[in-house]
């Protein structure tokens, strides 16, 4: 993909990621156990996908076990930069660009270099970029190292339910933003449009009378649809063209996504200066100019939402976690205010 290249004439995308797990035993074709300090998770704030994984990890705790490294909200075609350390390297694996990580363990490495990415700290090679299983392995094969408290965000009983509300989530919404986004054809644009809407619409239906989206706390679910929603009036609304209606103008949306933003372990994640700065500057084709937007303002993301109205506890019989590490703290240019 050339620097800036993303619109396709019908957006398809790639998702043949790097499938090894860290899982308790090490079990499977290679042996990646959990241990703690030994791996790295390399995420960027930018990036949706990203944001999960660091929501996944500070409402598990997992902080002291699995250290994390962030790289900067704009990249080139070669890789995401470690831009935001001193002297532009992570401090833990010495490396300028996360191609590196790659590149240490697959030479040819033919695919985009993505996050998030977990790194195997001794050899300096990436181990997995999967980051739809990433969360779960981090929610079950984890458990050892997480904080006393901690929530469990795939409960048992209800994994056939987060599974199926996921798998059309994933389909018509959080990828539907993107089939919006970098559509090359009226056609194939105004497809993914209608169905990103109506996925829209569904999920308004579902979380008017129920607080969270499956069961009556937090779950995976919620992280994977949170982190789209997050994003939806600062980028894909104007800079995706996913205008019908901005998500503050759905009750049942805007209400849930505040009530999580509220939530320790959300709202204190994201950043949206290097939101807005990643998709309006790295995508050039879309945005050519670079100019990245002033708004919207983002005051509401604040205000009272009445959603506990509905029931339910955040974290079934666990707690919130505590106040994010000092230096982990989002800057204050990129929070809401």
């Amino acid at each position: 993909m050339a620097s800036g290249t993303y619109v396709e004439d019908d957006f398809q995308r790639d998702t043949d990621y790097i499938e090894d797990r860290i899982t308790r035993d090490g079990a499977g074709d290679r042996e990646w156990p959990v241990e703690p300090n030994r791996y790295r998770l390399v995420a960027a704030r930018a990036c949706p996908w990203a944001n999960r994984a660091i929501i996944v990890r500070r409402l598990l705790g997992l902080e002291d076990a699995l250290g994390m490294g962030l790289c900067g909200p704009t990249h080139d075609e070669r890789s995401w930069t470690f831009d935001l350390d001193p002297g532009g390297v992570d401090p833990v694996l010495g490396i300028e660009r996360l191609r590196e990580a790659y590149l240490a363990r697959f030479p040819d490495y033919p695919k985009g270099i993505t996050v998030p990415a977990v790194v195997d700290v001794p050899t300096g090679r990436v181990v997995t970029n999967d980051f739809a299983q990433m969360t779960l392995d981090l929610s079950t094969e984890w458990t050892a190292h997480h904080r006393d408290g901690a929530p469990d965000l795939y409960p048992e009983p209800l994994r056939d339910e987060i599974d199926e509300v996921n798998a059309w989530v994933y389909a018509d919404v959080n990828n539907g933003v993107y089939r919006c986004g970098f559509a090359g054809k009226q056609a194939s644009y105004e497809r993914s449009y209608r169905r990103l809407f109506g996925a829209l619409d569904r999920l308004e239906k579902r979380l008017t009378d129920r607080r969270f989206l499956v069961g009556d706390t937090i779950t995976e679910a919620d992280v994977r649809l949170f982190t789209t929603l997050v994003r939806f009036d600062a980028v894909y609304h104007g800079h995706f063209k996913a205008n019908r209606n901005k998500l503050s103008e759905m009750p049942a949306l805007w209400g849930y996504a505040r009530d999580l933003f509220q939530t320790p372990g959300f709202g204190d994640t994201v950043d949206f200066a290097q939101i807005k700065a990643h998709y309006y500057v790295v995508h050039k084709d879309i945005n050519p100019t670079g100019i990245v937007p002033a708004g919207p303002d983002l005051a509401g993301w604040l205000t009272p939402h009445h959603r506990e109205q509905l029931g339910g506890r955040p974290f079934g019989e666990g707690t919130a976690p505590s106040a994010p590490p000092a230096d982990e703290l989002v800057p204050q240019e990129g929070r809401a205010a």
